[in-house]
Order: C-alpha cells, then sequence, then structure tokens
C-alpha cells in the first residue's frame, strides 16, 4: 500500500527522532549502575585523592556509585589504554594529568592517541609547583638563580621524580628558556628526590607545593617562585617564574575523561555535576587544602587546554631529548 506523502514525511521525522530521543533517555537514566574512575597510578597520590573527591560528589548526585580503579605503571599508559578500550556508555571513566600531554611525544610506540581516543568530560584542578632550592644555594630571587647557573654552568644538580614527570618537564622548560646550565638527576618518584633534596646531594627542585609546603615553612627548602601564571592560594607572597621570565608557565592540570564515542549527552551531565562540585565551599575547600586551584570548564574548553599542553610539552620533549625510563 502507498502511503500517502503527508504520512510518508511523518513517519520519517518520528524514524529521525527516535535516535535523538533514545539517546535523552539514556542519559536521563544515567548512571544506572557503578560506574568505574580508572587512575594510572597508586594510591594516595594526587590523582588518587582527586578521584575520591569527585568520585564521592558524584556518588552523592547522581545516586550510583562510583568506583576507583588503580592500574599504575607505564606513566599511566596502563590505565589510559584500558580506558581506551573500554565501551564508551559512561561507565569508564579516567583521571587526566599532565603525563598525559607529556606522554604522547614521550613514548615513540602507544596503542593509542590519546587526543584522538579520550573525550575530555571536565577540567578539575590546577596544582601549582615551585622552584625550590637547598638553603645552601646562595641565592634568594629568580635572576640571581639564574645568574648564580650562568657562572656555574653543569654545578647545579635538579631532581625530579623520573623522566617525563612534571617536575623534570617544569625544569627543562625553565633550561630551555634561560640557558642556564642544570644537570637533571631522576628519582623513582618524588620522595627519595625530596630526600636527597634535604639532605643537599641536589641542590634544585621544581616540585608540586603541596609536597614541599611544610619544607618550605620550616626553612628546610627555599622557594624562589610559582611555575604558574598567577601566584598560588597556598603562598600567595612567593612570585611566579613568569615575572622574571616572561611567558614561563608549567602547571599540572588534572580532570576527567572517557573513550571516545561516550554519548555528548552523558559527558555533558557529568561536566555539569563536576563543576557544581568545584564551586561548592566544602568541596572546593578540600582540593584548596591540597594546594590546588580548581579549574571549572566546559568540555570543549577543556579539550582545547589539552591540545595546547601536547602542543608544549613535545617541544620540550625534543629539545631535551627526553626518554622514559
Amino acid at each position: 500500500m502507498k502511503l500517502p506523502r503527508r504520512s510518508f514525511l511523518g513517519l520519517a521525522a518520528g524514524a529521525a527522532a527516535f535516535p535523538a530521543a533514545s539517546r535523552m533517555a539514556s542519559a536521563q537514566a544515567y548512571p544506572s549502575r557503578p560506574v568505574r574512575i580508572v587512575v594510572g597510578y597508586a594510591a594516595g597520590g594526587g590523582q588518587d585523592i582527586l578521584a575520591r573527591l569527585i568520585g564521592q560528589w558524584l556518588s552523592e548526585r547522581l545516586g550510583q556509585s562510583f568506583i576507583i580503579e588503580n592500574r599504575p605503571g607505564g606513566g599511566a599508559n596502563i590505565a589510559t589504554e584500558a580506558v581506551v578500550r573500554a565501551p564508551p556508555d559512561g561507565y569508564t571513566l579516567l583521571t587526566v594529568g599532565p603525563a598525559h600531554a607529556v606522554n604522547a611525544t614521550l613514548y615513540d610506540k602507544l596503542n593509542f592517541n590519546f587526543l584522538r581516543d579520550i573525550a575530555p568530560v571536565a577540567s578539575v584542578t590546577v596544582n601549582p609547583s615551585v622552584l625550590e632550592v637547598h638553603p645552601a644555594v646562595p641565592v634568594q630571587s629568580v635572576p640571581e638563580f639564574i645568574a648564580y647557573g650562568k657562572a656555574n654552568p653543569g654545578k647545579l644538580n635538579m631532581a625530579s621524580a623520573g623522566n617525563g614527570t612534571v617536575q623534570h618537564m617544569s625544569g627543562e622548560l625553565f633550561k630551555l628558556m634561560t640557558g642556564v646550565d642544570i644537570v637533571h638527576v631522576p628519582y623513582r618518584g618524588a620522595a627519595p628526590a625530596i630526600a636527597d633534596l634535604l639532605g643537599g646531594q641536589v641542590q634544585v627542585m621544581f616540585d608540586t607545593v603541596i609536597s614541599s609546603i611544610e619544607y618550605i615553612k620550616a626553612g628546610k627548602l627555599r622557594a624562589l617562585a610559582a611555575t604558574t601564571a598567577t601566584r598560588t592560594e597556598i603562598l600567595p607572597d612567593l612570585p611566579t617564574i613568569g615575572d622574571f621570565v616572561p611567558g614561563y608557565e608549567s602547571s599540572s592540570v588534572n580532570g576527567i575523561g572517557a573513550p571516545r564515542g561516550t554519548p555528548a549527552e552523558i559527558i555533558d551531565r557529568l561536566n555539569r555535576e563536576i563543576n557544581a562540585g568545584l564551586v561548592d565551599p566544602r568541596l572546593k575547600a578540600k582540593f584548596v587544602e591540597l594546594g590546588s586551584t580548581v579549574l571549572p570548564g566546559s568540555p570543549a574548553a577543556y579539550a582545547k587546554l589539552l591540545a595546547g599542553e601536547t602542543e608544549k610539552w613535545a617541544k620540550v620533549v625534543k629539545a631535551a631529548g627526553a626518554k622514559p625510563d
């Protein structure tokens, strides 16, 4: 039987609208079961704490458990690959950090392309670092440090938590922009690196504020400047490196991602709920206690930030000739 033209157009319009309506219903029902947040590091670290704070907030807001799954190894690549291979249904998420921007160039072969295969959900925090020295180093400011380093090439040893880490990359960017000759000394983790800095075996480190704040306050380490574009809330009187080296900026931006192909409606809902948490006084205060500044924003803004960070650190990795541990 041949349908009248008006009836045919009505059915066609209804059929076209059905997938969209189905997706909307799916997003409204989300989540209907527990959600995994995969962390590429061991329990107790910065990204693990971030995941647990955000997971608890989302559990309370959405009425389902957000379970933290720690999958350390490979500079977060093991966790990332697991999420890339997971169904894009919103039930597997990934904590994203500075390593993801660095790893794209640091590793010659990866089984994924981070910018292509992970969909940005929400930026969460910016974690500042500080340029700090052992008190025996006779400098009180960034200009004095640069002058001292140039007068003593190769005599300053810079500790890091390992090749490609935020400590390493922040230092290499500084070297690239100032021409100071500092010797990189990689350790297996931040704790042994700080221990040797405190003992004077190495003289300088670009470490996260939260790891060093107590040593700075006690006078065991001397902070010269923050690595971020603006001053940090936890050390408001400390200048930034950019005050003396125009254009210098190194931030640890952390956030949440999902497998590419995750429905936009689910990503948008997660983004709204996470942003609501970042302006909630109780949750925001917890991040500030960790030395972090909250960074609410859209998935599109986070995607742009990640692309910019990946391009920026690619140049630094290549200039430094950095290789993974």
